[in-house]
């Protein structure tokens, strides 16, 4: 399938017997960038970076499998159904090779491919992420919480994991967007994704990563913390490791920041 021009329009891609969500900015002739959002967000969180990149690269945006626009499909699914989506993605749209920028949950999507389908990337990019996010007991029994209760109590929380406080005093109206967003996901598919985070530990294997690699930590996130981030950068043999003022979700809050620090990696 071959595809040209600029389709800001969303579009669905059949993977695996689920619809992919995705959209694409900017001109197929230039090299392809695909970013992958984190736990409870949608492909809507990297408005920034697709405006200020499309420029220069294909921007693909897509929602993680059970998020936004897109199924979860009926079956469990671990880490590398998660890689596996973005391979079939890039294969139907006719891309051989993409830079990819994960963040969080995304960037233990990257990990597994760099790991795994190296030969699908140019450069990689692990945003506010770690080899291993968090506890299995944890993410389990968050999956069965919502799975009863709804995403209320979850979205409810969300703030102060995602934002630093003075985020949260100043752009009132992104955060309250964002949160909206996440009461609304499907419970089903967010609890989906907990599951595959309880068993996604990537630590034995991140060091086999060749492909060129940025690790962009935020200062202040308490989910995936600056020292995680300077574990992954000192296992990947030649990685960068940047860091911006923010917490969890840093291309947001620090947009102008994270998206400096990542078209200086790319354009490398």
């Amino acid at each position: 399938m071959t595809h040209t021009g600029n389709d800001t329009v969303g579009k669905t891609c059949e993977v695996d017997g689920i619809g992919l969500h995705y959209r694409t900015d900017g001109d197929r002739a230039k090299p392809c960038l695909i970013l992958s959002n984190s736990l409870g967000t949608d492909l809507s969180m990297w408005d920034a970076q697709a405006a200020a990149l499309a420029g220069d690269f294909f921007v693909v945006r897509y929602d993680t499998r059970g998020h936004g626009q897109s199924a979860s499909g009926a079956e469990p699914f671990g880490i590398e159904r998660l890689g596996l989506d973005v391979v079939a993605l890039l294969d139907h749209l006719d891309v051989e090779r993409a830079a990819f920028c994960g963040i969080s949950m995304g960037g233990l999507t990257g990990q597994w491919l760099g790991i795994h389908q190296a030969q699908c990337l140019t450069q990689l990019v692990l945003a506010n992420t770690a080899a291993r996010i968090g506890s299995a007991d944890a993410w389990l029994a968050r999956a069965e919480q919502v799975r009863r209760d709804g995403m209320a109590a979850v979205a409810d929380g969300a703030p102060a994991r995602w934002f630093t406080p003075q985020f949260l005093q100043h752009a009132p109206d992104t955060v309250a967007r964002m949160v909206a967003s996440l009461r609304d996901q499907d419970a089903g598919g967010y609890a989906a994704c907990c599951e595959a985070l309880a068993q996604a530990d990537l630590r034995a294997s991140v060091g086999m990563i060749t492909v060129p690699t940025l690790v962009i930590a935020g200062e202040h996130d308490p989910v995936a913390t600056l020292d995680d981030a300077r574990w992954l950068q000192q296992q990947v043999a030649g990685s960068r490791l940047a860091s911006v003022p923010a917490s969890h979700i840093s291309n947001v809050e620090a947009a102008q920041a994270f998206t400096a620090q990542l078209r200086d990696f790319l354009v490398l």
